[in-house]
């Protein structure tokens, strides 16, 4: 039976032992659905986070895509068009149930003006890297990520430990929300802004601030005795960064780390610029988003000259991945992009060797489930250091947000094995019903975004975008359950394209060979992305794991 939803009493949360479906298949991407609607910002307008990033298009759309997949067989394929279903169509039980593609808008017209249009008359919509895809956890699913993100700075700077430091960010949505968890959990003192006291009271209600300080001199204050004691904390405070970043600076304070996570991408529905109420903010989306954008723009200088301010002074400081960086380059700051995107100061030498975000969850909607598969991967994986540190970690701190799910970051080989034994915990009803393998957008093959995940790429591609239409194809030919192709990003139009995939572990000889070939093949060809790019990390990983990459004379 479903799980009453406190937060959102309309979208409870999915599972037990009905199928209401045609078989498990079905009824696991059914439930996904369900499930990112019920961990949702805003369901009631079909917003799962980030401002626009969608589920569906609208209701109608919804209610057919549920329709479909209660009704469809294993030998059908739903078509998706932008959160709209297109067609149910006859294809083989071996080809994916589900392809869909959301916001690629062709490139000369790839521009936030062009998308929003769009959007407006319901041609289009956004579907954020797993939003869309049916995929997002809550802010578990990029928590791992930002906490190997910090220890990976005090291993850098602060030799190994950041107990006694201080972490400035802010952003406290769907994605910015992992942040004072994740911050906690690597031994800091982390102060978290937001203009939204609504964010701010919901991270404190589900234990990832500690406190939510009334004013900025509290607030400081907090983070002081916290340093002084070098006491782990998470902080909340709500502002606009673009004031509390500059004014921070003016009082001579530099944090050890500094880095944001405000929905900068969108200056219209996501960034919320200075001297505006959020009321005020609401009304001029619809009867003056030109100002809006300049508003925020403006004020996203601002909020970056500061950011740059600390770096100047020793701070380190690295950009989340929400393009604050280029929104500020555009508004004038010429040496916005001094500030590095997080994946090539920290994360490239994991994804060189296909070592990303891989998450599962249980369809059962029973927490025995994820406990019992976190016992199964100590047990396989005893000498992976990041997996079991972080494992035991997410046991006593992470909790779960709807269907209980679980992210660790597996590389090439590690998905398949966790996934097949995790496919015979099924088989033998070990766990109490099938599991869903997927993965972030963000992962070795799977994302062109120059500002982002390929920014400085050693060869130069940064912006060549064949990579995650490749694994998209390689996924559907691998068989997978669902497959996506994503574009979109800053201003929802351009900045990136993505390709996402969801397999389901049904306990059956068919699920295991979709498990096989799909997280295989997808991890392939993220070594195979980097190797061409001349990473000697992955050409390490090709000699000793033997996958099958092509080298020239």
């Amino acid at each position: 039976m479903p799980t009453p939803n406190p937060r959102h009493p309309n979208f409870p949360i999915p599972g037990g032992n009905e199928v209401r479906a045609r078989g498990w298949r079905q009824e696991a991407l059914l439930r996904l659905l369900e499930n990112v609607l019920s961990v949702g910002e805003d369901p009631e307008n079909l917003v799962v986070y980030a401002a626009l990033g969608k589920a569906a298009r609208n209701w109608a759309s919804h209610e057919a895509i549920v329709h479909a997949l209660k009704t469809m067989d294993d030998d059908h394929t739903l078509v998706i068009q932008s959160g709209k279903p297109i067609g149910l169509l006859k294809t083989h039980a071996k080809a994916p149930l589900v392809i869909m593609a959301n916001c690629n808008i062709v490139g000369q017209w790839a521009k936030a003006e062009v998308f929003y249009e769009l959007e407006r008359k319901g041609l289009i919509c956004w579907g954020g890297l797993t939003a869309g895809a049916w995929q997002y956890i809550g802010s578990q699913g990029v928590i791992q990520g930002t906490y190997e993100i910090f220890m990976r700075i005090a291993a850098n700077r602060f030799g190994g430990d950041l107990a006694g430091r201080f972490i400035l960010t802010a952003g406290l949505g769907g994605m910015g929300g992992a942040q004072p968890l994740a911050g906690r959990m690597a031994g800091a003192a982390i102060l978290c802004v937001d203009i939204d006291p609504e964010r701010a009271r919901k991270r404190k209600e589900i234990g990832y601030l500690e406190e939510v300080a009334p004013d900025l001199d509290t607030a400081l204050a907090m983070i002081e005795t916290a340093v002084s004691e070098k006491r782990a904390t998470s902080i909340g405070l709500v502002g606009n960064a673009a004031e509390i970043y500059p004014e921070i600076a003016r009082r001579g304070i530099t944090p050890d780390i500094v880095t944001d996570q405000t929905s900068a991408h969108d200056l219209v529905y996501g960034y919320v610029p200075l001297g505006y109420a959020l009321d005020e903010v609401r009304a001029l989306r619809q009867t003056n988003p030109a100002e809006l954008m300049a508003a925020s723009r403006a004020s996203i200088v601002e909020h970056v000259k500061a950011m740059l301010e600390f770096q100047r002074r020793g701070a380190e400081v690295f950009d989340n991945g929400n393009l604050i960086r280029t929104q500020a380059k555009e508004g004038g700051v010429e040496n916005a992009f001094d500030i590095r995107i997080f994946t090539e100061a920290y994360l490239r030498p994991l994804f060189a060797r296909a070592v990303g975000p891989f998450r599962w969850m249980a369809s059962s909607g029973d927490p025995e489930d994820i406990r019992k598969i976190d016992d199964k991967l100590l047990e396989m994986f005893p000498d992976n250091q990041i997996v079991t540190n972080w494992i035991r970690l997410a046991r006593e701190h992470v909790p779960f947000e709807g269907l209980p799910a679980r992210i660790a970051w597996l590389g090439h080989g590690e998905r398949t094995e966790l996934a097949l034994a995790v496919n015979e915990m099924v088989r033998s009803g070990e766990l109490a019903g099938p599991v869903t393998f997927s993965r972030d957008h963000l992962d070795a093959g799977a994302m062109a975004h120059p500002n982002i995940m390929t920014e400085r790429m050693k060869d130069g591609s940064d912006a060549i975008a064949d990579w995650p239409i490749l694994d998209a194809m390689l996924l559907c030919s691998s068989m997978a359950d669902l497959v996506v192709v994503h574009s979109g990003g800053g201003g929802y139009a351009g900045y990136m394209t993505s390709a996402g995939v969801t397999v389901v572990a049904d306990g059956t000889d068919e699920g295991a060979e979709r498990l096989a070939h799909s997280l295989t093949n997808d991890t392939s060809l993220g070594v195979m992305r980097y190797a061409d790019a001349g990473y000697a990390e992955s050409f390490d990983e090709i000699a000793r794991k033997g996958i099958g990459h092509i080298a020239l004379a």
